[in-house]
């Protein structure tokens, strides 16, 4: 028996319109949806963005389980525990999708899975969607590079002391998961002269409750949302 193919989809940064033909295909032709989760039964929101668009009526959807505990020790355990739950099916002939959030090459869980049921000698392929950054500079229309700048991807201001130096050494940095930080980013760009009107503020991209704007003080930021920073962008005519 031939040993199917484990494919890792990006589902793109929430609207369904924005997941790719090939995506759509690859799910649809799939025996078997996988879909990370935190917990057993948990909303996922990757698979609520591909429901409207996509045809489920003949693929087994499963979960998978991934703590988000911020160590990397145990994303590679969990990557082992659920890669072996793939490789169930995989084994039986069975190919599997496993969708994520944004570009499966972006912080994604999908790659600690990846590589160990690689190492178990089965085939995968990645097939890339749109970036939540990427999407939100977009509904902004704000670049993320122009001329010989420099970009940085950050991916979180909670406790992480790259944040400051990328501030320090790039003209544009994003920051991911910011929900919860976007005060702390401001205190540290106004302490180098810099001031909210340099940060462009991206949330729950595609999503109903979307916001795409400059920082507003009196908004509640949930855990999708970036924060576009450009310390030297100044708009042409």
């Amino acid at each position: 028996m031939s040993k199917g193919r484990l494919y890792g989809i990006g589902v793109g940064p929430g609207d369904p319109e924005l997941l790719t033909l090939k995506a759509k295909r690859i799910i649809e032709s799939s025996p078997v949806l996988a879909k990370p989760v935190k917990k057993p039964g948990e909303e996922s929101t990757a698979f609520t963005i591909i429901k409207p668009v996509v045809d489920l009526s003949k693929v087994e959807v499963i979960d998978l389980l991934f703590g988000m505990t911020g160590d990397n020790a145990d994303y590679w355990e969990f990557g082992r525990k659920a890669g072996d739950q793939v490789i169930g099916y995989l084994s039986q002939g069975k190919d599997v999708t496993l969708i994520t959030l944004g570009d499966v090459s972006i912080y994604s869980t999908f790659m600690y899975l990846e590589q160990y049921v690689r190492s178990k000698g089965y085939e995968t392929e990645i097939i890339p969607g749109i970036p939540a950054f990427c999407g939100g500079a977009a509904k902004a229309r704000v670049p993320l590079t122009l001329g010989d700048q420099c970009l940085a991807v950050v991916p979180s201001a909670k406790d992480n002391p790259m944040l400051e130096e990328a501030l320090d050494r790039f003209d544009n940095v994003v920051v991911m998961k910011a929900g919860k930080s976007v005060e702390k980013v401001l205190g540290i760009l106004d302490a180098k002269g810099y001031g909210p009107e340099c940060v462009t503020v991206v949330s729950n991209v595609g999503m109903p409750d979307e916001y795409v704007g400059p920082v507003d003080a009196g908004r509640a930021y949930g855990y999708f949302t970036t924060l576009i920073v450009k310390k030297n962008f100044e708009k042409g005519c």
